[in-house]
């Protein structure tokens, strides 16, 4: 029996694929992982991925949402290239591992214009 999270299906990974993916910054420095990503349930875009970052062994570490579209695959480093210096993420929008933000139009923005992009919704 073949696994099919092994196979190649061209652009298409499943989720179970992304979560756990290293995330990188262009000069190459490990940011940290993918947690999770928020999907909208009416018309199924990925909205956000949370990078997981900091503390040790799992234990203490801060989510960090990022809009999707920051993210680009490299096959290379078999993980995600986001264009942020590790200081960005200093100050930026983040939750706890045991909390849940409200996704909401305000948060959106917040996050968006964090990083310097238009909230497109």
């Amino acid at each position: 029996m073949t696994d099919l999270t092994m196979e190649n299906h061209g652009d298409l990974i499943a989720s179970d694929r992304v979560e756990g993916t290293a995330v990188y910054n262009r000069r190459g420095e490990r940011l940290g992982k993918i947690s999770n990503f928020m999907v909208d349930k009416r018309s199924g875009q990925v909205r956000y991925a949370a990078l997981s970052f900091g503390g040790f062994l799992g234990i203490g570490h801060d989510h960090y949402p990022l809009p999707w579209s920051m993210l680009a695959y490299d096959t290379a480093q078999q993980g995600y290239v986001v264009d942020l210096d590790k200081k960005l993420l200093d100050d930026a929008p983040r939750y706890g591992a045991e909390q849940r933000p409200d996704y909401d139009d305000g948060y959106g923005r917040n996050v968006y214009q964090y990083y310097g992009l238009i909230y497109p919704w």
